[in-house]
C-alpha cells in the first residue's frame, strides 16, 4: 500500500505560515548550484519516491504562476512538474499545469487519498496545504510527516500540528546550511 507522506517547511517553534500566511522564514536555496549538496541530495531522493501530489487549493493558486516554468529550478523542477496532481477543490472546475498535465480536481480530498493509497505505484506527497492535510490526518490518512526545519523562530503564526497526535521519530538528519529533515510516523491522532 502507498504511503501518504506530508512535507511541511517549519520553524523551529513549528510555525508552518507566518502571520500572513507566508513562508518568510524559509531562507535557503534548496534547489541551486548554491545549495549544501547533502541536503540536495536527500530534496531529491524524496521526489524520487513519490509520483503524485496533492494539493489544497490555496497552495495549488500560490504553485501554480512559479512551478510549471521554474526552469531555474533543474532536474528537481522537472520532476516536480511530471508528477501527477490532484487539488483538493470544491469550487475549481479545472487545474491547469502550464505546458504539463493539468491536475485533477477533487472535490473529496479524502475518498480520493483512500483510492490513490489502494493502487500501485510510488507513494504520495502532500505538499503544504496545512487545512488539507489536517482533514486527513483526523481521516487517519496521513503516514508520515515531513518536517524541513528552518533555523529560524516566529512566535506567532500557524502550527503544523492543532490536535494530540502520537509520532514516532523516523530519522532526524542536520545539514550545513543550517536545515534539519525530521521524519516522524503517524502513530495515532
Amino acid at each position: 500500500m502507498r504511503k501518504l507522506i506530508v512535507q511541511q517547511w517549519v520553524t523551529v517553534d513549528n510555525i508552518a505560515a507566518e502571520e500572513d500566511g507566508g513562508l518568510g522564514f524559509v531562507s535557503v536555496e534548496p534547489f541551486s548550484d548554491k545549495s549544501d549538496p547533502a541536503f540536495k541530495a536527500a530534496v531529491m531522493g524524496f521526489i524520487d519516491s513519490v509520483d503524485t501530489m496533492i494539493l489544497g487549493a490555496t497552495t495549488y493558486a500560490q504553485s501554480v504562476g512559479y512551478w510549471p516554468t521554474a526552469d531555474d529550478q533543474g532536474e528537481y523542477g522537472q520532476k516536480l512538474n511530471d508528477l501527477t496532481k490532484y487539488v483538493a477543490s470544491s469550487t475549481l472546475a479545472d487545474a491547469p499545469w502550464g505546458a504539463y498535465p493539468a491536475a485533477t480536481v477533487t472535490p473529496d480530498p479524502v475518498g480520493t487519498v483512500r483510492e490513490l493509497k489502494e493502487q500501485g505505484g510510488k507513494n504520495l506527497w502532500l505538499w503544504g496545504s496545512l487545512s488539507l492535510m489536517h482533514s486527513l490526518l483526523d481521516a487517519g490518512l496521513v503516514d508520515e510527516v515531513r518536517l524541513l526545519v528552518c533555523p529560524v523562530t516566529r512566535g506567532k503564526g500557524t502550527r503544523v500540528f492543532e490536535g494530540a497526535h502520537d509520532l514516532q521519530l523516523i530519522e532526524a538528519t542536520g545539514f550545513g546550511n543550517g536545515l534539519a529533515i525530521v521524519r516522524y510516523a503517524i502513530t495515532s491522532s
